[in-house]
């Protein structure tokens, strides 16, 4: 029997690893202190954005000039600078950005730290993306 598409074996195996990992997640949670279980449930909140974001039609070619606040958490710093550089692709950055979060709620690194080099990887992404574009301009250039 197939349901949605999907045999009810694989079904049955998708819903015994979702409940698995839905028990390890909640023991975790629970684990950590109010501060960071905080962080996580905004950094959640922040993957799931990202499932259901659609990508604009067409994206500003500069950064926008979104400042940093004086007082920001990780999580916001990555979505105020998603919001910033809307012309990368957040797949490019995602691990990046992802390996900040970790050190910053993991490996305890000042949250101050992990944006100031969260501002690096976007800077130098953009760079990246600006380069790769003028290359593909030239590339299609008549001269």
């Amino acid at each position: 029997m197939w349901v949605g598409g999907v045999s009810n074996q694989a079904f049955g195996q998708r819903a015994r690893t979702l409940m698995r990992d839905s028990k390890r997640l909640a023991t975790i949670f629970r684990s950590l202190s109010e501060p960071r279980q905080q962080a996580l449930l905004e950094y959640a909140e922040f993957l799931a954005g990202k499932e259901g974001a659609e990508v604009a039609a067409a994206p500003p070619t500069e950064p926008l000039p979104i400042p940093r606040p004086e007082q920001e958490n990780v999580v916001k710093a990555i979505q105020r600078l998603t919001q910033t550089y809307p012309m990368l692709e957040r797949n490019k950055i995602f691990h990046e950005a992802s390996a900040q979060m970790t050190r910053h709620l993991i490996h305890g690194v000042p949250a101050v730290e992990a944006i100031d080099e969260l501002e690096r990887i976007f800077a130098r992404q953009y760079q990246e993306h600006r380069d790769a574009l003028a290359a593909l301009q030239a590339s299609t250039d008549p001269d």
